[in-house]
């Protein structure tokens, strides 16, 4: 058994060893020569694996304009419905939100349950401001929730799915109504 175990294991280095030394040197890959970065560049698929991630757009200063256009437009609106209390503004209350949208849903949220904003919102961004917080049945921890888990802290009585529905449809309203 030993004999045969140790022949397979001379025979698989001894091929392995000739395909090395007979192998030939590769040829370079891609176009060399005049013109081989601009050839490089019409190529349609990059093969930097950093150009395959879509960029993030929520950062770029242009978005970061037309979303505080989008809130201003938004607060005479949310303010008249009474959303939005009349000495804010949706700036002010969509600060701590990645997306205006989350914001507008814990906005309708708010209003439709009676929810503190506040408290909704610092349980749905993870962001605790210095406000007192003490009335608030604030999430452990500062991690964001759901709005649905959020909701269902504040006001385990609700039917938290269809007020997520209605809320989350009231902020597409909202935006389809500034052309958004």
């Amino acid at each position: 058994m030993r004999k045969t175990t140790l022949v397979s294991a001379i025979l698989i280095l001894g091929v392995s060893i000739s395909w090395t030394l007979g192998a030939e040197p590769a040829a370079a890959q891609g176009p060399a020569g005049a013109g081989a970065s601009v050839a490089a560049q019409e190529s349609s698929h990059s093969l930097n694996p950093i150009k395959w991630v879509k960029k993030d757009s929520k950062n770029s200063a242009g978005t970061l304009d037309s979303r505080n256009e989008a809130e201003k437009k938004l607060t005479p609106g949310l303010q008249a419905k009474g959303v939005l209390a009349a000495n804010m503004t949706a700036i002010d209350a969509c600060a701590q939100f990645t997306a205006l949208d989350g914001c507008l849903a814990t906005l309708h949220a708010s209003h439709n349950l009676g929810l503190d904003f506040s408290c909704l919102r610092a349980n749905v961004t993870g962001v605790h401001t210095s406000l007192d917080m003490s009335r608030c049945k604030v999430a452990d921890g500062d991690k964001p929730q759901g709005l649905n888990k959020a909701i269902r802290q504040l006001k385990p009585d609700a039917n938290v799915k269809q007020a997520t529905k209605e809320a989350e449809q009231q902020a597409k309203d909202d935006l389809k109504g500034i052309g958004g």
